[in-house]
């Protein structure tokens, strides 16, 4: 399509010469939604077209994400302290109820395995991603400060990593030592030849056939070595729990200036509870308040033989 143009022309002032120039014809394009239709995306996968890992992606990669699911699988173990917690302290109100407590759990069977398997997982990726971010951090500033005047890092927030590990350290102390049995052994009176033998914490068994858990616990905690350890780990746990409980609501953006002074007095009496309770348990039991049976049962010890019957 040509069209008439003017075109200004040198040396002569205020005169124009008619030229020509083309316009390039366009076709139009037929019209389409931006947002795409589900025929143009394959099976399980998000609207935006991107499957779920590569959703899932940035909360193990990003540092916002990792920050987010920290406090996530933070909040996740905190609510399995209580639980946890609860539990034990049915050890003050005798043998059956805390026996009663433990046969209910194990009936659970697989999905028990299953839980301990899926606490086990929440429990290292929270650790792997904490040590990670906090690996980035020191990165960040290879060369240290000549003076350490910090303005709001208290003491506990510092030494997260640290007392993050020895949690872990203990935690294995304590799988090792009452799920797995694999520390210490009791005196205990065999149920098949009626004698005294050295038994494993997971051959006690009560009256009614149920694991012994409560001469289990109580022996345990009999032991000042291990009764030490166990005050220890809490009080560095009282310590993780104070900085992190706080740390979970100023990531998840819970944490106003408004509400702070409050988040920072229930992370203090949250912590003390858990704490308090596990320790006054532990202590009570050290200093012989809980009652002992002295010769519990078990099902260790040599299965006394069958006399054979005569054919005839």
């Amino acid at each position: 399509m040509w069209i008439a143009g003017f075109h200004w022309v040198d040396g002569y002032k205020n005169q124009y010469a008619p030229v020509q120039c083309s316009l390039r014809k366009v076709r139009p394009r037929p019209m389409s939604s931006s947002a795409p239709t589900k025929r143009h995306l394959r099976p399980n996968t998000l609207p935006a077209g991107k499957g779920l890992a590569n959703w899932l992606r940035p909360f193990l990669t990003v540092s916002v994400g990792m920050k987010a699911t920290t406090a996530i699988t933070g909040a996740l173990l905190t609510g399995f302290l209580i639980v946890h917690l609860i539990g034990n302290l049915k050890v003050l109100d005798g043998p059956d109820a805390i026996n009663d407590y433990a046969h209910s759990l194990q009936t659970l069977g697989p999905l028990l395995w299953i839980g301990r398997a899926g606490l086990l997982s929440i429990f290292l990726l929270h650790l792997i991603l904490a040590l990670w971010l906090a690996k980035r951090a020191w990165a960040a500033r290879p060369i240290g400060y000549r003076y350490r005047a910090t303005i709001q890092a208290t003491w506990a927030s510092r030494t997260m990593p640290y007392t993050g590990l020895v949690i872990l350290a203990f935690a294995a102390f304590h799988i090792a030592h009452y799920t797995l049995g694999g520390f210490e052994t009791v005196r205990a009176r065999s149920i098949h030849t009626g004698k005294m033998v050295q038994s494993n914490y997971l051959d006690l068994v009560d009256a009614q056939g149920r694991h012994d858990v409560y001469s289990m616990v109580v022996m345990g905690f009999s032991d000042p070595i291990v009764s030490t350890i166990y005050v220890l780990a809490m009080l560095l746990l009282f310590v993780h729990l104070k900085h992190g409980i706080g740390s979970v609501f100023q990531t998840l953006g819970l944490n106003t200036p408004r509400l702070q002074p409050w988040v920072r007095r229930f992370g203090f009496l949250f912590a003390f509870l858990i704490c308090f309770g596990n320790i006054a348990l532990v202590s009570t039991i050290w200093l012989g308040q809980v009652p002992i049976d002295p010769s519990p049962r078990t099902t260790a010890g040599e299965i006394p033989a069958q006399p054979r019957v005569p054919a005839g």
